[in-house]
């Protein structure tokens, strides 16, 4: 779980966490990581973007990568000006790539959009793992 307002997975955003990858590519694909006792649970804003536009794969055994493609919103003619431009002009394309944790079954990662909301539940694993420790045996000499 989160340890203070700046904790794992937030600290990520502000100081380069390794577990998180952000390619800002001026989209609206912002992020939100939730964790249940079961289950942990990502949401994407994926606004324009239909169930065909969005790829999810595992890779690299525990890399959840989420991308989207698309078409950008083009001028409506030559002599259109934009005033604003504060949705990214989507559809365009994104990429997040996110780490995760050991106790997760990736085999039964589920993921359904709706609503221009992308939500991808990943279950944990419930069987609890001891953790490895190795004794190091300590000798007077190298």
């Amino acid at each position: 779980m989160a340890d203070g307002i700046f904790g794992y997975p937030f600290r990520s955003f502000f100081w380069g966490h390794p577990l998180i990858s952000r390619e800002w590519d001026g989209s609206t694909a912002l992020m939100d990581w939730l964790e249940s006792p079961t289950s942990h649970i990502i949401k994407i804003n994926v606004p324009g973007f239909s169930k065909d536009d969005i790829k999810v794969q595992v890779e690299d055994g525990n890399i959840l990568h989420i991308k989207g493609e698309g078409a950008k919103e083009e001028a409506q003619g030559k002599d259109t000006v934009w005033h604003v431009t504060e949705r990214g002009t989507m559809k365009g394309d994104f990429s997040r790539a996110i780490e995760l944790p050991e106790n997760v079954k990736v085999d039964q990662i589920k993921a359904h959009v709706e609503n221009g909301v992308l939500t991808v539940v990943v279950p944990k694993d419930a069987s609890l793992k001891s953790p490895k420790v190795r004794n190091i045996n300590i000798t007077s000499r190298l």
